[in-house]
């Protein structure tokens, strides 16, 4: 019979519309399509029959489906039709020579990756407001007019210090080859539980990025931000979802490069460990270490770069 496969296209994308007829027919032809839907909307409540999830696009894509799919709790394939591909571990290609064991029934092997979730804590608002949860990071970004800003660190409510800059990333492992890696965080192995944090562009040599067991409780308190003309926004909201004249955001919290809310001078922001983790599929022809290499030009020499 095969698995039975829920098919999230980004059909933005020309390269998935241009392969879409026949990674369907590889589905079809060793399980079957349950559901085939776009990869814009709402969280996916109903999975159908499905076994495992195929999404069609990048690694963009990928994070964005995170948020839709995780509590279904089933696995993900991503399938690269963008850039890079670092999340996104099968590209057509391995799509091609791997489908009869993906879609048949052969075992695969899954690696559930961790997610990080948070609320903020804002004066006047009764309850902490959701923020989701992220698979890469959460970002504190300084915003227009691009002052520096200021924010309080603890963990696990003792007070720590004090960074001053751009701003702050707040990665899992896997986030930590995403924007973390460019604001000078460390490289993480993608199993390790736990939780890092990197400043933008900190106005001091002595705050160094930190890793911290999984388990910890990360507290942000804003000090002092750039302001917005966005304060009535009480609620988290997709880029997308605006419509009109974008609001001139100041201080603002970004969730895997996908969602934005303004932040205001006394919010408090709390991350921890996401209930669930995200389960992706692993593609056996590639490894981590490799990927880092080939994807992220680990280690390459100056010049080299397309060597």
């Amino acid at each position: 019979m095969g698995r039975s496969v829920l098919l999230l296209v980004n059909r933005s994308k020309a390269e998935v519309c241009a392969a879409l007829d026949e990674v369907r027919g590889l589905i079809e032809q060793h399980g079957h399509v349950c559901e085939e839907t776009d990869t814009v909307g709402p969280v996916i409540r109903d999975p159908g029959d499905a076994d495992l999830i195929m999404v069609l696009g990048g690694d963009g894509t990928l994070l964005a489906q995170a948020q839709r799919c995780v509590d279904l709790e089933l696995p993900v394939i991503g399938v690269n039709l963008g850039k890079l591909g670092f999340l996104a571990e099968f590209d057509l290609t391995t799509l091609r020579r791997q489908a009869e064991a993906l879609i048949g029934g052969a075992p695969i092997t899954i690696r559930e990756r961790l997610m990080i979730e948070g609320v903020i804590e804002r004066e006047g608002v009764s309850a902490p407001i959701p923020v989701g949860a992220a698979l890469n990071e959460f970002v504190i970004t300084a915003g227009t007019p691009f002052r520096m800003i200021e924010i309080g660190l603890t963990i696990d409510g003792e007070a720590g210090p004090s960074i001053r800059g751009d701003g702050l990333v707040v990665a899992t492992a896997v986030g930590s080859t995403a924007y973390s890696v460019s604001a000078g965080g460390p490289l993480v192995a993608p199993e390790v539980e736990a939780i890092t944090v990197a400043p933008l562009a900190a106005h001091s040599l002595s705050f160094r990025p930190l890793v911290v067991g999984s388990s910890r409780e990360i507290g942000l308190e804003l000090i002092r931000s750039n302001p917005s003309n966005a304060s009535e926004i009480t609620a988290p909201q997709l880029v997308w979802e605006t419509s009109g004249t974008m609001p001139v955001f100041g201080t603002t919290l970004v969730r895997d490069g996908q969602a934005l809310m303004p932040l205001v001078e006394g919010d408090r922001l709390v991350f921890r460990r996401a209930s669930k983790g995200l389960k992706l599929v692993h593609n056996p022809e590639r490894t981590y270490w490799v990927t880092l290499v080939e994807k992220m030009h680990w280690g390459v020499k100056p010049g080299n770069l397309d060597a």
